[in-house]
């Protein structure tokens, strides 16, 4: 039986999901998979395919698990609420929230009286709004479309919020080297190189500060004259507090 599938069709910015690469992987609930009309699962698959996700069937609690971007994202897809076992549902819906950070609640309701009946419902069982989030859908195309969208919105805005923690600390990094450049190079006879070597091979300013001439020598390219001037800048208050020309 043909029930009218529409065309899977992929995202409407290709650049955001490009075939090139795996957008990321979703993980279908076999005993969801099981409860399927052939047509609803073929077109899954496809829009998958076409999105660049990859498909694996397993036993798992909710419907489907999607992960992107290195986040996990739970849902519950549920595509007949006539008839459903409302106690039952939302104690599953309950138990998923405390599984999963990240987790939504798509449900097919075509009519305004399954969705008058929803909303009954989310107010007896005293559902916090927003916790989870409920996505309700015209059809079951729309509400698969919905989860995946969902899971790589979340996925991209994980992605970016690592890449802007890389930065931060990138630029944290090169703060750091600043100051120590600033520090070392006030110290009469070294110049940026011998800085740089410096860090390379002795490290932070407290081990040079700790290092002796002889170490310094032995470990870097830097003169006996200077290595002694470090030792005394570090340890000597009548070279470092005495006033410096130039």
């Amino acid at each position: 039986m043909n029930r009218g599938f529409r065309d899977s069709t992929p995202f409407s910015n290709p650049a955001s999901l490009s075939t090139s690469y795996s957008s990321g992987v979703c993980m279908m609930s076999s005993t969801w998979r099981d409860e399927q009309h052939p047509s609803f699962l073929n077109f899954i698959s496809c829009f998958l395919k076409e999105n660049s996700f990859r498909l694996n069937i397993v036993p798992i609690a909710p419907d489907f698990i999607f992960n992107c971007g290195g986040l996990s994202v739970a849902f519950m897809f549920l595509t007949n609420w006539d008839g459903v076992d409302t106690e039952s549902f939302y104690r599953k819906v309950q138990k998923l929230k405390e599984q999963f950070a990240n987790f939504y609640v798509v449900i097919t309701l075509p009519t305004k009286e399954q969705n008058d009946s929803l909303i009954h419902s989310y107010i007896k069982y005293g559902v916090q709004l927003g916790r989870p989030t409920f996505v309700p859908v015209r059809d079951l195309e729309m509400g698969f479309e919905k989860i995946v969208k969902i899971a790589h919105a979340r996925g991209a805005c994980k992605r970016q919020d690592a890449l802007a923690k890389i930065k931060a600390e990138k630029e944290k990094s090169v703060q750091a080297m600043e100051i120590y450049l600033q520090v070392v190079t006030s110290i009469p006879g070294v110049d940026s190189h011998g800085a740089n070597v410096l860090n390379q091979t002795i490290g932070s300013i407290e081990a040079i500060a700790k290092s002796s001439k002889e170490y310094l020598q032995e470990t870097t390219d830097l003169s006996p004259t200077t290595a002694e001037t470090i030792t005394r800048f570090f340890r000597d208050p009548k070279f470092y507090l005495a006033p410096k020309i130039g």
